[in-house]
């Protein structure tokens, strides 16, 4: 379920309430909708699933607090409960191309209208690689109607909100709604460098070929009418109109055929014209993007607190199971052979092939979710898995080393004025002797009879040899800093410079 595995909370530098903070959903019977819900443990959430037996199940953000707490720490006043990390989702339905599509509408989906989410995933999967440098991506089918897309690397899952909005807003096209006639607006001579690599890459062979072969778009009216008034020359619509009303194409040629033969006069005749017509100079590409451009619902894009379904669970309409699709082979996808809730109890209590989710190296695997695991674990987890790991270790080495410099002793000291120097030894010495008097005594060797030898024996061998220990370790960095500004600067100073000179002993002695 994303992130559930890929954090290893035995590891120091690990956050261990990392779980604790993500928030999931539930929808019981009756489309009860429970929100905001927080486990301390993946043992947690199985526990309630079983319990709750929920129809369908979400993944929300990762919080600052526990959604489950989020009551009582509004009660405080301030508002620490905020969202602070979640993956870069997308969200593409077929039902939002139901104006181009003339086999299905609604909910339903076919063989032939669902290769244009095959395109639209290709679309968006390679400027998310190319334009953005993302690795850890994973489509999966929606259960139903469309795909979901889960960005999961560090620096996508940190972006604030209006970060996902620039990103969002670089795959809008679609400027109009369903009352504008020319839905995209390409500004400018040329397109834009991933506009142009979709078109060539992708928009335009699956617009001539597949989508012409499955959908037929100019071999009616009703359906070529929507195409010319697409072209904003009046001049033109009324001519290839009347070209295509008279021609006998119906009677000798298939509706496949007929659509292949009217878009080149389509494509001859703005060719030839857009010299007179600056409009007519990316006509061509705006109706290509029309038809085939993914059509992104922008706004779960933006927000990090927007729900998605997880993977892997089951749509409680269809049954079936919303499996991962594989990017590099997504035209080998097919909807309608996912399997469903029932299929699985099925294979179940048939005593059939093993689940297959234990075994990472078993390609005898024949149950019905068991090439779907194997892809998810192998090409998705594990590479995720490993590049979290590797972010902690980092992030922790780094912080270590960081921690490490702080007790650099040479950069500790510091230059002090000598009477700032005088004035620190004499409050250390006091607040030593003070101390000393109320614990238990040290015994030494009393051969130092110096005015200041039995302080500063004790000084060195009681509280300073320790606490430097102490200070090495990790612990208290400010005490130690005071201490060795103290100790370094008022000793050297003022102890070898004047002291040692009065009693006649040699400057090693004090050598540390």
């Amino acid at each position: 379920m994303l992130m559930l595995a890929v954090i290893d909370g035995k590891h120091p530098g690990c956050d261990e309430y990392y779980f604790g903070r993500r928030e999931f959903s539930f929808t019981l019977e009756n489309d009860v909708y429970l929100r905001y819900k927080s486990f301390k443990s993946a043992s947690a959430l199985e526990h309630a699933i079983k319990s709750c037996f929920p129809y369908k199940i979400d993944i929300g953000a990762v919080y600052s607090v526990d959604p489950d707490k989020r009551h009582a720490y509004s009660q405080t006043g301030t508002n620490v409960f905020t969202p602070v990390e979640r993956e870069l989702v997308f969200d593409i339905d077929i039902t939002d191309y139901d104006d181009v599509r003339y086999c299905c509408s609604g909910a339903d989906v076919c063989s032939k209208c669902w290769p244009l989410m095959t395109v639209a995933i290709k679309v968006i999967h390679t400027s998310l690689k190319e334009d953005f440098g993302f690795k850890h991506i994973l489509w999966v089918f929606s259960g139903r109607r469309g795909v979901h897309c889960w960005v999961c690397d560090p620096k996508a899952r940190r972006m604030t909100n209006e970060q996902r909005s620039a990103v969002a807003e670089y795959f809008r096209v679609y400027k109009g709604n369903e009352n504008n006639a020319r839905k995209v607006a390409l500004m400018g001579y040329s397109l834009h460098p991933f506009l142009a690599r979709s078109y060539v890459d992708f928009l335009k062979g699956f617009f001539e070929g597949e989508l012409q072969a499955n959908q037929s778009i100019f071999s009616t009216k009703d359906k070529y009418d929507k195409i010319l008034e697409m072209i904003s020359d009046e001049d033109i619509q009324s001519e290839l109109r009347e070209k295509w009303e008279k021609s006998a194409y119906r009677s000798s040629l298939s509706e496949e055929a007929i659509s292949l033969v009217r878009w080149e006069q389509l494509k001859n005749t703005l060719q030839s014209k857009k010299h007179k017509a600056p409009t007519l100079r990316m006509c061509v590409e705006e109706i290509v993007f029309t038809f085939t451009y993914p059509r992104i619902d922008l706004e779960v894009s933006k927000q990090m607190n927007h729900l998605l379904k997880a993977p892997f669970c089951v749509h409680p309409k269809t049954g079936r199971v919303c499996v991962p699709i594989d990017p590099n082979n997504c035209d080998e996808f097919d909807p309608l052979a996912v399997p469903t809730l029932s299929q699985l109890i099925e294979e179940i209590n048939s005593g059939g092939s093993k689940m297959g989710v234990d075994d990472d190296d078993d390609d005898t695997d024949t149950s019905l979710l068991g090439k779907s695991i194997k892809f998810f674990r192998s090409s998705f987890l594990g590479p995720l898995l490993k590049s979290c790991k590797e972010e902690i270790e980092n992030s922790y080495k780094t912080k270590i080393g960081k921690s490490k410099d702080s007790f650099s002793w040479g950069r500790l000291v510091s230059p002090l004025p000598p009477a700032n120097a005088a004035l620190r030894l004499v409050v250390v010495v006091g607040v030593l002797q003070q101390s000393s008097n109320r614990s238990k005594p040290h015994k030494f060797k009393n051969t130092d009879t110096s005015l200041l030898g039995k302080s500063i024996k004790f000084f060195r061998s009681s509280f300073l040899g320790p606490l430097l220990k102490s200070c090495k370790k990790g612990f208290d960095a400010s005490v130690g800093r005071v201490i060795l500004i103290c100790l370094m600067n008022c000793l050297q100073e003022e102890i070898e410079n004047s002291y040692k000179t009065k009693i006649g002993k040699s400057k090693d002695s004090f050598s540390w």
